[in-house]
C-alpha cells in the first residue's frame, strides 16, 4: 500500500467485466503462495498433535520421512521467502469486497446510470443479493417492516447487547457505487473473516449488520426512513407522505408485501438496552483524507441538517401580452431568493446579530457559521414549464448544514425573513415548509478510541509502518448514525475518496482502501468484542 495516491492509481486498474492480465496473474500468485502457506501451517499443526506416530513412522521408514522432507521444506521456504501476511485476508476483504461493490453498482433502475431508491424494483434485488452475501458470512437475515435487510450472529454465551453496523443500500440519483454500499459490505467481509476463522462464534457479543432502505430520501424527500423507524423517531405521518406518482410510503410497502401500518410502525423500534452501540463506515465525501494520504479518519460529529421547500405564486400569463412592469413571475422571485440565500450563507456575519432570533444565537455560533455553514438549492421546478408562459408557481428546495444548531435556527430565521420581503415586493406569495431537521450529533468518544486504535492497527499491518495518528474528522453529510444517535452511542469511521467526490459516477476508492476499511472493522471486532 502507498500513500501516494497518483501513484498508487497509475498501477492499479480495475475494469468492471475483467481484471488486466498482469493484474489477475499477480492475483493468481497471491493466492496460490497463500494456499501453500495455509498447507504448511495445517502440516505443522498435524505434525505437532501427533509427534509420536510421525516419529514412529519417520523411524521406521527412512523412505518416509524423506517424502515428508521434501512435501514440508518447499513449503515453508516458499511461504517465508514471499513474507507472508495470510492474516491480513486480501481475497476477502478487498478482492471479493470490490468485485460486490462493483456487483451492486450494476443493479440500478435506469439504464447508463446508477439510481436505486426506496423499494424500488432494483432495490429489491439489491437486498436479495445482500442477504444472500449476509448469509455467506454466516449470518442469520431478515428483511423488517420498512425494507431494511438485517444480517445477524448470535454468538454461543454471548452478552445480551448487540453491536449494531450499517450503512445505507439506496441512491441518488446518477450516483457513485460506494456511497453506503461500502460501509454494508466492508462489515460483511470483516464478519466472513471471523466465520472462515472459527472466531465468529466467540464474539462476546451479538453483530447485527443492517443495510437501510433509505438515507437519501431521494423518493419521498424524507431522509433515514429505515434507520429512524429502528431508532425509534420516524413520525407515524410519514406512511402517508406521496412520491412524484402519488404512491405513498404504506403504498409501496403493500406492494412489496410489507404491511407496515401506523400502528404497528412502532415494533420495528429497538430497545435502547438491548444495543451496545452502532459502527458505520462511509467514504469521506470530502478531499481531507486524499490531501494527507491517508487511507481512514474517525469521525467527530455530524453537521445538523435543515430542508425546506419553499414555493412561490404569482399570477400565470401569456409570455406575449402581459408588460414587463404588471406582472407577478414567481420564478423571478424565486431567483432573486436563491441568490439572497447564497450571499447569506457565504456571509453569515454581516446578517445575523449575536442576539439572533431569540437571543440565543452567540458570538460563538456566528463564528462556527462562517466555518462549517453550507446552503444548497438542488431542485428547482415550474408550473406549467412551458416556454411561452409565465409560470404561476415555482417550487424549490433548500439544504442548510452547519455543526452549530443555534447558528442554523438564526439562518433560517433571517433566510424566511428575507423572503417575506422580497415577496412582498414583487406581489407574489411564498411559503416555507420544513421537510427534514437533524440536530447535528457527537461520535462516542469511547467508540472512537475503539476505531482509531483499530485503524491505526490495520494500517500498520498493511504497510509494516507508523502511519502516525488517525485524523479526526467532522462530517457535513448526513449519516443514518444521525438517526441511530437517538437510539444508542454511535461511531464513525471514514474512507478516502478520489478527489472528494461523491453522489456523483466519478465516486472511486481504491481496492487497498477498500481492504484497509475491512481489516479495520475486523480489528475492532477482534479487540473489543
Amino acid at each position: 500500500m502507498t500513500n501516494d495516491y497518483t501513484h498508487t492509481m497509475t498501477n492499479i486498474v480495475f475494469e468492471v467485466d475483467g481484471l488486466p492480465f498482469e493484474r489477475e496473474r499477480e492475483r493468481e500468485r497471491e493466492r496460490e503462495i497463500e494456499f501453500i502457506s495455509w498447507l504448511a501451517h495445517e502440516f505443522a499443526a498435524i505434525a505437532m498433535k501427533t509427534q509420536s506416530s510421525i516419529h514412529y513412522l519417520c523411524k521406521s521408514s527412512s523412505f518416509l520421512f524423506s517424502i515428508l522432507l521434501l512435501i514440508i521444506s518447499p513449503i515453508s521456504t516458499a511461504a517465508s521467502s514471499h513474507g507472508l501476511k495470510n492474516d491480513l485476508f486480501p481475497e476477502i476483504l478487498r478482492d471479493e469486497a470490490v468485485a460486490r461493490l462493483y456487483e451492486l453498482g450494476k443493479i440500478s433502475d435506469a439504464d447508463g446510470y446508477l439510481e436505486r431508491t426506496f423499494l424500488s424494483p432494483a432495490s429489491i434485488r439489491a437486498m436479495n443479493l445482500i442477504r444472500k452475501w449476509m448469509e455467506d458470512a454466516g449470518l442469520t437475515t431478515w428483511v423488517d417492516g420498512l425494507g431494511n435487510v438485517h444480517g445477524r450472529v448470535e454468538p454461543p454465551n454471548a452478552n445480551k447487547k448487540a453491536l449494531l453496523i450499517g450503512s445505507h443500500m439506496d441512491t441518488v440519483v446518477d450516483a457513485g457505487m460506494f456511497d453506503g454500499a461500502l460501509g454494508i459490505i466492508s462489515a460483511i467481509s470483516a464478519l466472513k473473516v471471523l466465520n472462515v476463522t472459527g472466531r465468529l462464534r466467540h464474539l462476546k457479543h451479538p453483530v447485527e449488520v443492517i443495510a437501510f432502505s433509505d438515507e437519501e430520501g431521494v423518493r419521498f424527500q424524507s431522509t433515514f426512513l429505515g434507520s429512524a423507524a429502528i431508532a425509534g423517531v420516524l413520525p407515524v405521518s410519514t406512511l402517508q407522505v406521496p412520491d412524484k406518482s402519488g404512491l405513498t410510503v404504506q403504498n409501496v410497502l403493500k406492494e412489496n408485501s410489507i404491511d407496515t401500518t401506523e400502528e404497528n410502525l412502532s415494533l420495528l423500534k429497538y430497545e435502547p438496552e438491548s444495543v451496545l452501540g452502532y459502527v458505520e463506515v462511509h467514504i469521506e465525501q470530502g478531499p481531507v483524507l486524499e490531501s494527507v494520504g491517508l487511507p481512514l479518519a474517525v469521525v467527530k460529529g455530524i453537521a445538523g441538517q435543515t430542508r425546506l421547500k419553499v414555493t412561490v405564486r404569482g399570477s400565470q400569463g401569456h409570455a406575449g401580452t402581459v408588460p414587463m412592469s404588471m406582472r407577478q413571475d414567481p420564478l423571478v422571485a424565486a431567483a432573486e431568493l436563491i441568490v439572497s440565500l447564497e450571499t447569506l450563507c457565504k456571509n453569515p456575519q454581516d446578517f445575523i446579530s449575536n442576539d439572533g432570533p431569540d437571543g440565543n444565537c452567540n458570538a460563538m455560533s456566528v463564528k462556527s457559521l462562517s466555518g462549517s455553514l453550507v446552503c444548497t438549492v438542488g431542485e428547482i421546478s415550474t408550473w406549467p414549464s412551458a416556454s411561452n408562459v409565465i409560470p404561476g408557481q415555482v417550487v424549490f428546495t433548500v439544504d442548510i448544514r452547519t455543526i452549530d444548531d443555534v447558528g442554523r435556527e438564526a439562518i433560517i430565521y433571517e433566510l424566511s425573513n428575507q423572503m417575506h420581503s422580497l415577496c412582498d415586493r414583487r406581489s407574489v406569495s411564498c411559503l416555507m415548509e420544513r421537510k427534514h431537521d437533524a440536530n447535528a450529533v457527537s461520535c462516542d468518544g469511547g467508540l472512537n478510541s475503539q476505531l482509531k486504535t483499530a485503524a491505526y492497527a490495520a494500517l500498520k499491518r498493511m504497510t509494516g509502518e507508523d502511519i502516525g495518528d488517525v485524523p479526526v474528522l467532522m462530517s457535513g453529510a448526513g449519516h443514518d448514525a444521525m438517526a441511530m444517535s437517538h437510539l444508542t452511542k454511535i461511531g464513525m469511521l471514514f474512507v478516502r475518496c478520489r478527489g472528494g467526490i461523491s453522489h456523483s459516477p466519478e465516486e472511486h476508492v481504491l481496492e487497498d482502501d477498500v481492504w484497509a476499511a475491512g481489516l479495520a472493522i475486523q480489528a475492532f471486532l477482534e479487540t473489543n468484542l
